[in-house]
């Protein structure tokens, strides 16, 4: 069995989208409504062969927790680039694009050269090399 995808509830489907085509080279579906419950969502499709579904539904509830501090669950998703090199240029070309850099880029303990940043909805992301 492999994990098929990992879907977001997002406030703003477009912009959300636009951004992982952009910065991280997602492909997307067209979308898909119901118009009876009011439910949207794309499938993003990265080069790995993952898939992020963004969805929106207008009584969706925001999330009360901010940004930076961590809960249990849900904490974050990991790009991993080929070279730290890459990983440089991804935080320099986010930071460019005015994303907030949370912490790194950084080695640890266990090997991985990574930083940490949010997307414009504030779901925090993590790329990483190795």
């Amino acid at each position: 069995m492999r994990l098929h995808h990992t879907a977001l509830w997002v406030t703003d489907l477009e912009k959300v989208k636009e951004y992982y085509i952009k910065h991280f080279g997602a492909t997307s579906n067209e979308i898909y409504v119901n118009p009876i419950t009011g439910f949207s969502s794309y499938f993003l499709t990265f080069s790995s062969g993952s898939q992020l579904e963004i969805m929106h539904r207008h009584d969706i509830a925001d999330n009360l927790n901010d940004n930076i501090t961590q809960y249990k669950g849900y904490i974050h998703l990991a790009f991993l680039a080929d070279t730290p090199e890459e990983v440089d240029a991804k935080l320099k070309e986010l930071q460019d694009a005015g994303y907030p850099i949370l912490r790194g880029p950084r080695t640890t303990g266990d090997g991985y050269y990574e930083f940490e940043t949010l997307d414009p909805e504030g779901n925090r992301l993590e790329v990483i090399s190795k």
